[in-house]
């Protein structure tokens, strides 16, 4: 019961992910509320992604995506992808499809 209480408020204890991360977040910029992130495979916009780390663990539909300042429709696997997240991310979380 106490569980149950506790996860319904959101203060339950994380829960370790048993899949692998599609990409990592390499920087944030927190007066743009934009993420870096480089991917180790393809991913297309519109996908939901969760980002998970230390204190971050929010998921999220890929909105808007750019390389080199231009919008992508996909993110292409190796290149570091700027995504404007709605919540704080930081250098080193993972980045997983759902």
């Amino acid at each position: 019961m106490l569980k149950k209480l506790l996860k319904a408020l959101g203060l339950s204890k994380k829960v370790p992910r048993t899949d692998k991360p599609v990409g990592e977040v390499t920087h944030y910029y927190s007066h743009l509320g934009v993420a870096i992130v480089k991917f180790n495979q393809d991913i297309p916009a519109g996908k939901n992604l969760t980002f998970q780390g230390a204190t971050s663990d929010f998921s999220q539909d890929v909105t808007s995506m750019q390389v080199d300042r231009k919008s992508v429709d996909k993110a292409p696997k190796g290149k570091e992808v700027g995504i404007k997240v709605k919540d704080k991310v930081r250098e080193g979380d993972k980045v997983y499809l759902n």
